[in-house]
């Protein structure tokens, strides 16, 4: 088990990307969350096995107002990330599924 120093809205953020793979991700069956320690810190990997993200839509998605329902899901996602330098990005493979990595230092998690 990973403990991750994080807002308290940490769990809005995983609630957010598991439904947005359940509303968008069409054909979605299967959903993983990993963790793995780098040289510079740890990243959780949230992917599913849906259609995934076009390579050219793979940042505008945390853009505000941008997508199909509010526009406002990824573009929070990111900002309660950054709150405690915690980053986001999408590096899935359209056709493939989606994969989110969350990147932190260091400093921001332990095993528990």
């Amino acid at each position: 088990p990973v403990e991750v120093y994080a807002d308290p809205l940490l769990t809005k953020v995983f609630v957010n990307l598991i439904d947005n793979a359940l509303r968008h991700g069409e054909h979605v069956t299967r959903i993983v969350i990993s963790f793995h320690q780098t040289e510079t810190g740890g990243v959780i990997v949230l992917e599913d096995n849906g259609k995934g993200v076009p390579a050219e839509l793979k940042e505008k998605i945390f853009t505000r107002g941008f997508g199909r329902n509010t526009g406002y899901g990824l573009f929070l996602v990111r900002a309660i990330l950054d709150i405690t330098g915690i980053t986001i990005h999408e590096t899935g493979t359209e056709g493939a599924g989606a994969r989110f990595e969350i990147a932190m230092g260091p400093e921001l998690f332990r095993y528990a």
